[in-house]
Formats: structure tokens, sequence, C-alpha cells
């Protein structure tokens, strides 16, 4: 072990101690140190080891080229599980891994005392790791069973439809009814009950009916990953599982998505407050960790210029700050445990904070021209949320089943409130195709307004 590893291992268990001291709680941690193309695989792929698509390729190219403009560093990818698992680049200064240990035992407090995140880790388990290599195992059997192009098709399927999940159902849930309910009681009529007590009027036995099938399904169902996994006609049994693993791998990275601005905030808070307070650093070392932490939390924007890009480190930290000076720690515990950025933006970020953040919404013109639209805290709080509804996907859900095995999809747009990307959609629509294997359309509008019907292009295998 070099000395700076030493010496990291070392500021590293005192800050746990002064953590604990502090009021953290958290499940054990893992860090590891890593090299920088392996910090990148872990970003583009979400996982260290997942199933291989060529997607993550064209991400990981992206992710490099952001990397050599500047416009992107990766300082720390962590895991929430019991245990969490942390991988921080070897190529970090001690300083700048200092403040990531710190910053990872806030993530870590969080995790554990979110409920969103309780709830949600209940059902996908706390060991993502070793989940997401056993379905990686798993496609490689498919893949040497049944080629790269059947199983490419399904993956391209399976992940062009991620986000699209019912948060609001449990990850393991019962498939429908395959029949109606028959027909409850009538409520109780007392001018039919007393006649019918009456001498020769006995009331006929009940008649049952014919028992009805249910439709496919009984109700919108939003949650697509699930439905065709169940669903499709011709679905084998290894398709289904890549439909399952990537619904799972969806359900664990739910509350890290709808919790971001709240928990990278106060991650931000803790490392902060125990740098603040880890006597035990060096003078220098503290300085330089510091000018990290300002580097993370600070807008985009610098000087006197505008930030049209929202930092999440930044805004979070802010309204951490602002409420335990408000209204204490106890309080901001509670929040911890009981919000998600919904609730956290809506209820915690008042007029006051959003003008000293000097927070605003804006719109361009067609001609390219960028105006501030409105201040009004209201309209602030809905521009902040409005991409973390339904995953950040639109409100796409299974219509029907006709009797030719037809797939019906709508897109609720009256909800969204905009149409679709239709060149997308499309495409999107194809991969559905080649895994529904019948007809399948989607009813949506174009970014005008006009409802439209998208019948898929039939593609074969």
């Amino acid at each position: 072990m070099s000395e700076l590893h030493a010496r990291l291992a070392e500021y590293t268990g005192r800050l746990e101690a002064l953590a604990a001291e502090l009021g953290l709680d958290y499940h054990p941690v893992n860090f590891d140190l890593v090299p920088n193309n392996f910090m990148v695989e872990i970003a583009v792929y979400g996982l260290p080891v997942r199933m291989r698509h060529w997607s993550f390729g064209v991400r990981y190219i992206h992710q490099l080229v952001r990397q050599h403009m500047g416009h992107s560093r990766i300082f720390e990818v962590m895991f929430p599980g019991d245990p969490c698992n942390a991988f921080m680049l070897e190529q970090n200064s001690l300083a700048e891994n200092t403040l990531v240990t710190a910053h990872v035992l806030g993530h870590a407090d969080f995790a554990k005392n979110n409920q969103l995140f309780a709830r949600f880790m209940d059902m996908a388990g706390g060991h993502i790791l070793e989940q997401s290599a056993g379905r990686a195992h798993r496609l490689e059997r498919a893949l040497t069973a049944h080629g790269q192009e059947a199983v490419e098709a399904v993956l391209d399927a399976a992940l062009a439809l991620e986000p699209h999940i019912d948060v609001d159902q449990p990850l393991h849930r019962p498939l429908y009814p395959a029949f109606m309910a028959p027909p409850t009681e009538p409520p109780p009529d007392v001018f039919r009950d007393r006649f019918a007590r009456l001498p020769g009027e006995a009331a006929p036995p009940p008649t049952a009916g014919p028992v009805q099938r249910s439709p496919l399904p009984p109700q919108p169902e939003r949650d697509l990953l699930w439905f065709i996994a169940h669903y499709a006609p011709e679905l084998e049994e290894w398709e289904r599982d890549i439909f399952l693993a990537v619904r799972e791998e969806a359900y664990y990275f739910h509350p890290i998505f709808a919790c971001q601005i709240m928990n990278e905030g106060w991650a931000s808070y803790w490392h902060a407050r125990l740098l603040r307070e880890a006597n035990f650093l060096p003078h220098e070392l503290y300085l330089a960790a510091i000018k990290s932490h300002s580097d993370v939390v600070r807008p985009y924007a610098s000087g006197q210029q505008l930030a049209l890009s929202l930092n999440p480190y930044h805004l979070g930290f802010s309204m951490w700050e602002h409420i335990i000076d408000q209204h204490g720690l106890a309080k901001a515990r509670e929040i911890v445990r009981d919000e998600d950025d919904f609730g956290f933006i809506r209820n915690y970020l008042d007029q006051e904070l959003a003008d000293k953040l000097d927070l605003f919404v804006y719109e361009t013109r067609k001609d390219g021209e960028t105006k501030i639209a409105s201040r009004d805290i209201h309209a602030i709080r809905e521009a902040i949320l409005a991409p973390k509804y339904n995953y950040g996907a639109p409100t796409v859900m299974v219509q029907q089943v006709g009797a030719d095995g037809s797939l019906d999809l709508r897109h609720d747009y009256l909800h969204d409130g905009r149409g679709l990307d239709l060149q997308q959609a499309e495409r999107v629509m194809e991969y559905v195709t080649r895994i529904w294997r019948r007809p399948v359309s989607l009813h949506t509008v174009d970014f005008r307004g006009v409802v439209r019907v998208l019948p898929a292009r039939k593609v074969g295998f």
C-alpha cells in the first residue's frame, strides 16, 4: 500500500468515527480506488458489471469526448445497499478523495434513512452489484444459445422502455385475474326484503351468469416492461428474463433519480461539515478539499453570468443549509425520512431562497433569443420538477390487446402537456413490434398538438 493510500485509509476510519459522533447512521461502506477507464465504464453502464449492449458503447465514447473537452469529471460513484459500495478515482488527489469519502458517508446516511430508498431497496434487494453480475452471466448464456442478433433485439426493446415502469406498483406483482369477478349482491332493499318474506313469495334462487374473461388489460397499464414480459404472445423464457432484469434495475435506480437534489445536497452538506470538524486533517489538505467543495456546489456559471442549467449539488446544499439554519437538524432529518424531490422542492424551496440563488424560469424563442419568463416561486418549482415526472419519460399506457393480439398503446399527452418526438417514437415502436410480434399502434400528438396514430413498420429478425 502506498503512503497516499495508507493516509486515505487512516482519514476514512477517522471520518467514519466522526460521522458516528455527529449522528450519521448508515450501512457499512466498501471503498474502492479504481482507474479512470473503469470509472467511466461504471458511469455509462450504470453498474460495474451489467448486460452488454451497443448503446453503452455509444455513451462511453460520448463520456470520453466530454471529459477531453473538460465538461465532465467523475469523482465517485456510490451504490446504496447493505453494504454500500463506493468507487473513487485513484488519480484523484488525497484531498479530493478525502472529500469524496465524507460525501459518500452522507449518501449512505440518506439511503438508509429515506423511506423511498428503504421501500425500493426492500423490493429490489440491497446487493445490486452481485445481482447485476448474475443477470449479465445469464445474458452471456443467452448470447451463446440464441445469437447476438436475437438477444440484441430483445435488449433494444427492453432498454428503450427502461423508464416505463409503474413505481406505484410493487416490483413483484401478481398477474391479472383471468376472469371477471361475479357481480356483487345489490344493497339491501327494505321493501323487497319484506315482499320476499310474504307467504308464497320466496325470492327465486340466484342464477349464475356466464363466466366472462377479463379484458386485457383490465385497466390502462403504465408498466410496459412488466406487461410485455408477461403478456407478449410468443415471448420465450430467456426473453422474459431480460425484460424483468431491466425492470428490476429500473426499480433499484428509481429512488436515486427521484431524490437526486435532496440526496446530493445532503451528501454535500455532510462532507462540508465533516471536513470542517475533522481537526485531524492537515491544514493544507483541508484547504484543498474545501476548494474542491466550492467547485462542486457552485452554479455552473460564474461571476455575474446567468446559469441556464441547474446544478443539483448547489441547489440541494443551499436548501439543506437554509432548512437547518431555520428549523434545526432534527427537522432536516424528518424531511430526509419522509420526502422525495417533489415534496422537498414544493415544501421547502421558498421565494427568499430562490431570490438569493437567483433562480428563474426562462424561455427560448424560435429566433434563438433567450429571456427570463418568470421569477415566481410556483413557476420555478414546477420547472425544476417537470423533468422528474414519470421517471422522466412520457406517460404511455397499454390501452388494450385486440382479439387478433394487436397491441394498442396510448400516450397520455393531456397529462404530460406535450407531444412526442415522432422520429424517436417510431424507432421505439419498431423495437416493441419485434418483441410483441403482432401489430402495434401508438396514439399520441405531435409537437403542434395534432393527433397522430403511429403504426410500427414491420420488422423481422
